[in-house]
């Protein structure tokens, strides 16, 4: 019988991966990752709400549990990494981070000493025998997008039991089976920060930096309170409602040399939109689609959820250029740009301009 470790996070998805897992026929044992051991602003570790699920999840369906401490790795390899980034005034995505030095290196390393022949996640998406990724089945939860950063050696070794599902019949099998977790609500936004207002957060790590709010001319129409608070194309917060014609106010750049937040009135203004992007940080999930040097027609997710934009990629190593068929808007540096063909994920890289 072959050994599988679940990676259990509290929620429904990995509740019902295990559960599918062990009805199959797996000898299943159910892993709690706490990578985050520091309180909320009430004084409570969220983590431990979460571990209390999993304990009574693994009871119900019949497996043992246990739980491992990451918290260490994550702060050195992933968090460490996102005050980097916010530092220099880039927005990057730590999950993307954790799936690769975590999940799917840590964890998995774990689960192999363990004696697991595969390991599985909650995540949506699917994967094969060779180890592509592919688009999980329900277009509203697809997560391929945080995987890209995996490869084929990894993803042979995973299993994605809810992949080929929706979110819906997840919820059913887990209301079916009776699974204590079946109505969680689904953790939302970046997982050490939780429910917390995020400039709160930051404040607590990263000193402050207040500068002038400019327009496209110079103009100083107020104050902002750091630039790591802001993101391209963000309208929210700006306090500068009531300025110029009325419309609203977006972010269109941040200046790091003269520490100005660049803002622009009207959600379609010119400066938000790029016809084409610099990445660097390229990767593949397996072979590149085309030699280096040669352009190469590929579908790019610039943020989660985003449907496919058609776009050709040149690539150099780890450096590369995307030109969109459509201009993009708020095309922002330290996020990810993933590539398609298809439902599969071939990899992706990290925008910087």
């Amino acid at each position: 019988m072959s050994r599988v470790v679940v990676g259990m996070s509290g929620g429904v998805d990995s509740a019902v991966s295990a559960l599918l897992l062990k009805q199959q026929g797996f000898d299943v044992i159910g892993v709690f990752m706490n990578n985050w051991e520091e309180k909320d602003e009430h004084g409570v570790c969220t983590s431990q709400a979460d571990w209390n699920d999993v304990q009574d999840v693994c009871e119900h369906i019949g497996i043992p549990y246990y739980s491992v401490n990451f918290a260490r790795e994550y702060k050195d390899r992933v968090f460490s990494h996102f005050l980097t980034e916010y530092q220099a005034g880039r927005t990057p995505n730590p999950d993307v981070l954790c799936n690769r030095e975590i999940k799917f290196k840590a964890f998995l390393d774990y689960a192999m000493k363990i004696g697991a022949d595969k390991m599985a996640t909650g995540h949506f998406v699917r994967s094969n025998e060779q180890g592509q990724l592919l688009k999980g089945s329900d277009p509203g939860k697809e997560q391929s997008y945080f995987l890209y950063m995996l490869k084929e050696r990894q993803l042979q070794k995973s299993l994605f039991p809810v992949g080929g599902l929706l979110k819906s019949q997840v919820r059913d099998i887990a209301r079916a089976a009776g699974l204590p977790v079946s109505d969680k609500k689904d953790s939302t936004g970046i997982c050490f920060i939780g429910e917390r207002r995020f400039k709160a957060f930051l404040k607590n790590f990263l000193p402050t930096q207040p500068g002038d709010m400019v327009s496209l001319e110079g103009e100083v129409l107020g104050r902002h309170d750091g630039l790591m608070y802001y993101t391209i194309g963000q309208r929210k917060g700006l306090g500068i409602g009531g300025r110029g014609d009325g419309r609203s106010w977006f972010v269109a750049e941040k200046d790091l040399a003269r520490n100005q937040l660049v803002v622009v009135q009207g959600e379609d203004h010119p400066s938000l939109y790029k016809s084409e992007a610099r990445l660097n940080q390229i990767t593949w999930v397996g072979e590149a689609p085309a030699p280096m040097g040669q352009p190469v027609k590929i579908n790019v997710k610039l943020r989660y959820r985003q449907k496919d934009q058609a776009a050709s990629l040149v690539f150099t190593g780890e450096e590369g250029r995307l030109q969109f068929e459509q201009p993009q808007r708020a095309v922002t540096p330290g996020q990810s740009a993933v590539f398609y063909q298809g439902d599969v994920c071939l990899g992706g890289g990290i925008v910087i301009s």
